[in-house]
């Protein structure tokens, strides 16, 4: 076992034990997503433990000085393992933080990936209400006057970078509650700022890059964001050239099949449509087979939303992300190109998720 590999075992396994030695005897009460909530800014901006699960993501594409391409990306988790909120022990996990950063290179050929999780608290990592402030260690993502600042040093890279807000917050599914199957419990909060303007740094290989470009943020919390007959998801986020945004997604059902789907499309003058599952599809065009876990993902796509269709190809084929040493689970996301009659109308993410084994969310 690799060093780097010893400590993030003791680590994972660490604060994982902290969860097993306190779970609770009967189901944790944890809030429902429900219709009629309306999101709320600057609050919502901010953390929500009383439910299970909450990311806040980043994804984007960079340009160097020198004027190589590279995609990012960074995701901070909060989990509540359901701890007893009246546990008095400082060492009880009432939360969970969890982070996962990587870069896409294609002078590498496949990612520069990092992870931590940490429990809250005792001045380790925490998650704060009421804004964008979270942190693991020197990993930090926090929000002041519109702007993000991102800051992530990680094993063998860094990330340094300002993202600030040029559109107003996307809510999407309905006023921002998100059904993700036929079932409405299964559901979260949900909503995005695209078009994000970054500047900063990137260093790898011993070098240090001044890096300018654009990003995608979503936000979600829910208690209950998949059900029982759900094997993973398939997610876009592209910022189109005409200033317009595409949010897509499908969840995949046991035999595959799409389960549910759904979508924004925000036109660059400002025009939201909310995109019924009828009106989404994800038709894969080709297969990437991982030399390392045997997994293969379909890395190119034809999606229909709306009255839109593109397809999508990657930056890189190997855009792997293992992350069985915090989450658990190994999945593709990664940088994109969307074209539409062979014109380039679009950049941004996709993540596979579900494809080696079903997803388990914790």
């Amino acid at each position: 076992m690799t060093r780097r590999a010893a400590r993030w075992t003791l680590a994972a396994g660490a604060a994982l034990a902290f969860a097993a030695a306190n779970a609770p005897s009967a189901a944790p009460a944890y809030d429902a997503v429900t219709a009629g909530r309306t999101i709320e800014f600057p609050a919502d901006f901010g953390s929500h433990p009383e439910f299970r699960t909450e990311w806040w993501y980043v994804t984007g594409w960079l340009t160097t000085h020198a004027g190589e391409t590279l995609g990012f990306q960074i995701t901070f988790f909060r989990t509540n393992p359901g701890i007893a909120g009246d546990n008095p022990s400082a060492f009880a996990p009432h939360q969970l933080l969890i982070a996962h950063c990587a870069i896409s290179d294609p002078r590498r050929g496949r990612l520069w990936q990092d992870q931590k999780i940490r429990r809250a608290g005792l001045g380790l990592a925490d998650a704060a209400r009421g804004d964008t402030d979270i942190w693991i260690d020197r990993w930090t993502l926090k929000r002041d006057a519109g702007v993000y600042t991102a800051d992530i040093d990680a094993e063998e890279f860094s990330l340094h970078l300002k993202l600030a807000a040029t559109q107003p917050p996307l809510l999407n599914g309905d006023s921002g509650m998100s059904r993700k199957g036929p079932a409405a419990r299964a559901a979260s909060y949900y909503y995005s700022l695209p078009h994000l303007a970054v500047t900063g740094t990137v260093a790898r290989d011993g070098g240090l890059d001044a890096v300018s470009g654009e990003a995608w943020f979503d936000h979600e919390w829910s208690s209950e964001y998949l059900d029982s007959e759900a094997l993973g998801w398939d997610w876009i986020g592209i910022n189109l050239t005409d200033g317009s945004a595409l949010m897509a997604f499908r969840i995949r059902g046991p035999r595959d099949e799409s389960r549910w789907a759904g979508g924004t499309l925000r036109s660059a003058d400002g025009t939201v449509r909310i995109l019924e599952p009828s009106e989404v599809s994800f038709t894969s065009t080709r297969s990437w087979r991982s030399p390392r876990t045997g997994i293969s993902y379909p890395v190119q796509w034809r999606v229909r939303a709306g009255s839109q269709e593109i397809d999508l190809e990657p930056l890189l084929d190997d855009q792997e992300n293992d992350t069985r040493l915090s989450t658990g689970a190994i999945y593709w996301e990664g940088a994109v190109r969307a074209y539409q009659a062979q014109r380039l109308v679009g950049r941004g993410y996709l993540e596979l998720t579900g494809y080696g084994e079903r997803l388990r969310l914790r």
